[in-house]
């Protein structure tokens, strides 16, 4: 394996939700550790189960696993760092501000960015040659930072100014309030991740177009501020086998294929492939072979089937009939299928004599891969992400930007370059078919987070009480009110039946929660076990998906199952197929 030859002393691993990066992770340390080294294995990724591979409780403190000697674990949890870096940033003015704004910086200090930064800040110390882990030969890191993580924390200036004139919202400034002091120790830090020969910066992705994007994204991003990635790992791919079915062989065909359309950047890295396994890599023999050359499945295993529940996705859209209009959201995590099962579904109610809007804010325009062809009764729009965030950076830096000094304006052009910032952007454009649904079917593929919905309903809010203050009797609909409305709006999960595709759409039900609104169902995508899969390897992986029906069932009323098909669902035919497929993939 090119990945564990001559090792530097730090190792990253970063890619998709799902891909397997703390598998990987895990098994190299246990390799470093097994050849000698002192090892320290550090997560922070907020679907981590390190732990749970290893048997034991490990959390925010170094813990040394018994069965393998020379290493050592860490989790840092993203969740607990963000509420503590929280706490940092507004215990110092929560007595100075009303009510009504601590609450407006607290919420902007819930999102995704906030989580990383604290995140970073929690293991950056690793990086900056504290005396604390010069014991140790090798660090392993499940999970980098990102290049927007990075290129906010070199940024010059004070970034206190959120909390005083405002100039974050809606936006990452405010994560960013309580680091100037440890702006030396971040700079050591970065200057290590530049370095390689000190970081070896591991990019983790699976034989699918989505993971490949992903991959391709981050090269790009930490390649323009002077890091880059030094190796390829390609995970669960499907071995040959004798017992092979049409299944099978549809799905070697179609990994081949995306694996020849990798970006010649990433492409030129040294790459490494591990085949599908049997089981998820949940015990400590298991990681030992991961980085072997063992088959993907293993004989002595019996083929405990797992046959799940009959639930169409036609039973589900019976359901969301009702008055014949509303408004229908397919949110989940990219490369789950949310595009298709938009699709399927939209298709289906034109079909059935519906008014249909369906509309999409992928920048990549899958939509109309999968729906090439006009359908009856339906109308297919784009929210194009590009330029819905170029209008949005440009209003703020005419306005929020107007009267500050260079360095003020770079801190903002910085933080509008944020994944928040599109996110914003999108939604204001995205809230103005939410009006639709009252009138006919509108079908969402993509739709914000709750962290954006009560950060954009901020003003919202104020804008209402401004009313009442004056005694105007008109009513106030915020695009967040419509959203919660259940009589109007049906949001669909959309996921795979894999630990942690699971755990973040779990995750994304919490937050759509924490917003007032509730998930009608959830739909599990690509499912091997309502596929009927003939082959041995292909069996056994099917039952592991039995335990994310379970955690599914606990966390949803309603519940559709699509099988792995053998063929993508292209055109109109395909889709309607789609959407009434019962535990066949045929």
């Amino acid at each position: 394996m090119l990945l564990i030859a001559d090792p530097p002393r730090y190792l990253f691993f970063t890619g998709k939700g799902g891909v397997g990066k703390t598998s990987i992770a895990c098994a190299t340390a246990v390799h470093l550790a097994d050849a000698g080294r002192r090892v320290l294995l550090v997560s922070t990724d907020p679907a981590s189960n390190v732990g749970h591979v290893f048997g034991l409780p490990i959390g925010n403190a170094i813990t040394a696993i018994p069965d393998v000697p020379g290493l050592d674990a860490l989790e840092i949890d993203p969740e607990q760092a963000a509420e503590a870096y929280r706490n940092r940033i507004i215990e110092p003015v929560r007595d100075l501000l009303p009510a009504q704004e601590i609450a407006a910086i607290t919420e902007q200090l819930s999102g995704s960015c906030t989580t990383e930064v604290a995140s970073f800040n929690e293991f950056t110390a690793l990086l900056s040659g504290g005396s604390e882990y010069s014991a140790y030969d090798h660090i392993v890191f499940d999970t980098a930072p990102t290049g927007h993580t990075i290129r906010l924390l070199q940024l010059p200036g004070s970034w206190t100014g959120f909390l005083d004139g405002g100039k974050g919202d809606a936006s990452c400034l405010g994560p960013l309030a309580g680091l100037t002091e440890r702006r030396s120790q971040y700079a050591r830090a970065v200057a290590a991740l530049q370095d390689p020969e000190l970081t070896r910066l591991v990019l983790v992705t699976r034989p699918q177009v989505s993971a490949i994007e992903e991959v391709e994204r981050t090269y790009e991003e930490l390649a323009l501020i002077g890091i880059h990635a030094t190796n390829l790992v390609v995970n669960g791919v499907l071995p040959d086998a004798a017992d092979a079915g049409a299944l099978d062989e549809a799905i070697r065909r179609r990994e081949r294929d995306v694996l020849g359309m990798l970006p010649p950047n990433v492409a030129a890295l040294p790459r490494d492939v591990i085949s599908l396994r049997s089981a998820n890599i949940v015990s400590l023999s298991a990681l030992r072979g991961l980085l072997s050359d063992e088959p993907g499945f293993d004989d002595g295993l019996p083929v405990a089937m797992f046959t799940p529940p009959d639930a169409s996705l036609a039973a589900l859209i019976d359901g969301l009939e009702g008055d014949g209009h509303g408004l229908v959201l397919c949110m989940g995590k990219g490369g789950v299928g949310k595009t298709t099962v938009a699709a399927s579904i939209a298709v289906a109610l034109a079909r059935r004599g519906h008014d249909v809007h369906l509309t999409t804010t992928d920048p990549a325009a899958h939509l109309h891969d999968v729906l090439p062809a006009q359908i009856p009764n339906l109308r297919v729009s784009r929210i194009d992400p590009v330029e819905a965030t170029r209008a949005y950076r440009e209003r703020v830096m005419t306005t929020k930007g107007k009267n500050l000094d260079a360095d003020g304006k770079a801190q903002l052009a910085e933080d509008l370059l944020s994944p928040c910032t599109e996110e914003i952007a999108v939604f204001q454009q995205f809230s103005r078919v939410v009006l639709e649904g009252r009138r006919r079917f509108v079908v969402v593929d993509t739709a914000p987070t709750g962290h954006t919905l009560l950060l954009l309903d901020t003003a919202g809010a104020y804008h209402r009480d401004m009313v009442r203050q004056s005694g105007d009797a008109m009513t106030f609909h915020t695009p967040l009110m419509l959203l919660q409305d259940p009589e109007l709006t049906r949001v669909l999960i959309v996921t795979t039946a894999e630990p942690t595709p699971v755990a973040e759409a779990a995750g994304l039900q919490e937050d759509l929660l924490r917003a007032g609104i509730r998930p009608w169902a959830w739909v599990i995508n690509g499912s091997i076990a309502a596929a009927r899969p003939t082959s041995r390897l292909l069996q056994q992986r099917a039952a592991t998906e039995a335990p994310q029906y379970e955690a599914i069932a606990g966390l949803s009323p309603r519940i559709a199952a699509i099988p792995l098909l053998a063929e993508e669902p292209i055109g109109e035919q395909a889709l309607l197929e789609l959407s009434s497929m019962v535990g066949s993939a045929s």
